[in-house]
């Protein structure tokens, strides 16, 4: 609405966006009244990133940018001996086990044990004082290292939004065995520069590693921000999902808590009333999102203020409109109507005439509106027709389901009062025949027409951001009086990220 490796950074940068640290930001003593969309990724969630984005992890190491090791030391008999490594690259990265812990207001806790690697690059030396000196070496070496690595990450609020801190970075190396030229047999030279090197290597590899795992936590904690402001954002109207409180961090979940202020033009909502309470999500499924009813209101208004609420039918959409039935009235009321004239030389338009309301109850979402209606002939070379034209006062509970990728809205209830009636072939307005049909027409088949064509521009709408990507399993769209809930497990194209890394690093 994070990391250290590949499976804990794409952990890792995923949690960053739910949470962060309070010490930066002033909610004031309510927080929550001005909450309009609230985020809860449960433990489960958690564990299945850490096991999907071990790819991640080996981007940050294999990108590390080591720098030139060099020292030198004093040697009986040998004089100054001074050496230096350069070209340390890592290979064949392996992790056996990466454990995800939320730190109950604290912070998230990330280990990986018995990591592998394998460092290679070319190892120089002199003797007898400094690199000056025409006598020198060079051989290639590989060094084999058995690691374990802990993060505690810690999570700033800044200017409302989630900044890592992944500094608190530890490794331990169980191993670390250096081998010259492939030679596996331990000599005087690969002694001497284990002596020499092994506890600088270790600094050295501990500082890039950790600095490297940091600046891919904010690329990706940026990039996963990114791609949430985007998601809720359409050409002049943007959704405000900035940090509207405290962060939640609890051992089976953590949770944030947004703004949801929707922005049209140079006009915002306001919202200091909100319902929000951390007891109405459960931690039954992996991820949740809180909706309140001022947020999707906001979202109704800014569609219609931009003149969204609009919809054109011809054709054989219109054909499939005016003859849902196959009776003498309805063949009447449409040869009445459209004079003999074709669907295709003749256009239906229904659209918003005020902005609509909306509540939500246990029942579903309950829209209100004045609509209008109006049907127009489009002879061959002549100025359009207006065959009919009425407004009626609509109100239609609407229930809510996605599946196979696409977002259903299907009218459970439904009822129209004829505000305003015009028709050509009935000037009085007193033709019953017209009149019931029409009624009939709007409730049957006109809604339904107008919340399934509402229903595949969101599903177009969310697909273009990407959604479709996403495995989205078992989703569920529940209504409460003043709020709405989607819960859902899921799976992550961790592609995404890896695909973004290769090419920002």
């Amino acid at each position: 609405m994070c990391w250290a490796g590949r499976r804990m950074l794409g952990t890792f940068s995923l949690l960053l966006v739910l949470v962060h640290t309070a010490a930066a930001c002033d909610f004031g003593p309510f927080p929550y009244r001005a909450t309009g969309i609230v985020c809860r990724m449960t433990k489960p969630a958690a564990l299945l990133l850490n096991q999907e984005t071990a790819q991640v992890i080996q981007a940050a190491f294999r990108n590390a940018q080591f720098p030139n090791i060099t020292g030198e030391r004093s040697m009986r008999l040998l004089g100054r001996v001074a050496y230096g490594l350069s070209n340390i690259q890592v290979n064949d990265l392996s992790i056996e086990r990466s454990e995800v812990e939320l730190k109950e207001d604290d912070a998230i806790y990330i280990s990986i044990k018995n990591m592998t690697a394998l460092f290679k690059g070319t190892l120089t030396y002199g003797y007898a004082g400094a690199w000056f000196l025409q006598l020198f070496h060079s051989v290639d070496f590989e060094i084999e290292s058995s690691i374990d690595l802990q993060l505690n990450i810690d999570l700033m609020c800044q200017k409302d939004q989630v900044a890592p801190d992944a500094s608190d970075c530890y490794l331990t190396f169980h191993k670390l065995t250096l081998h010259l030229q492939g030679d596996k047999q331990p000599g005087w030279l690969k002694q001497l520069f284990t002596d020499f090197i092994s506890f600088t290597l270790k600094l050295v590899l501990k500082r890039e590693v950790c600095k490297e795992i940091n600046a891919v936590a904010q690329t990706l904690t940026n990039f996963i921000l990114d791609l949430a402001a985007n998601f809720v954002r359409d050409k002049d109207i943007i959704v405000d999902v900035s940090l509207a409180s405290d962060p939640v961090i609890k051992a089976s979940y953590i949770e944030s808590h947004h703004k949801g202020l929707v922005l049209y033009k140079n006009s915002s909502s306001m919202l200091s009333d909100s319902v929000f309470s951390p007891s109405l999500l459960t931690e039954s499924r992996m991820l949740y999102f809180w909706l309140s009813e001022h947020s999707l209101s906001s979202l109704a208004a800014a569609a219609f203020s931009d003149g969204r609420l609009l919809l054109s039918l011809r054709g054989e959409k219109l054909q499939e409109l005016f003859e849902m039935e196959d009776t003498e009235m309805q063949r009447k009321a449409v040869q009445m109507i459209f004079q003999g004239t074709s669907y295709n030389d003749s256009v239906a338009k229904v659209w918003s005439l005020t902005q609509p309301q909306i509540s939500l109850q246990p029942e579903g979402t309950v829209v209100r509106s004045l609509v209008a209606v109006e049907v127009s002939i489009l002879p061959p070379g002549e100025e359009p027709l207006v065959a009919l034209y009425m407004e009626k006062e609509i109100t239609v509970t609407i229930q809510a389901t996605y599946a196979e990728k696409k977002l259903i809205l299907q009218p459970v209830d439904s009822s129209a009062e004829i505000k305003v009636f015009k028709c050509t072939a009935d000037p009085s307005g007193e033709d019953p025949s017209i009149q019931s049909f029409l009624q009939n027409m709007i409730l049957v088949a006109g809604i339904p027409e107008v919340t399934s064509s509402i229903g595949s521009a969101l599903t177009s709408l969310m697909n273009s951001k990407r959604l479709d990507l996403f495995d989205i399993i078992n989703p569920e769209i529940i209504t409460r009086k003043g709020y709405a809930i989607v819960q859902l497990d899921f799976g992550f194209p961790s592609h995404l990220l890896l695909n973004f890394l290769e090419k920002s690093l």
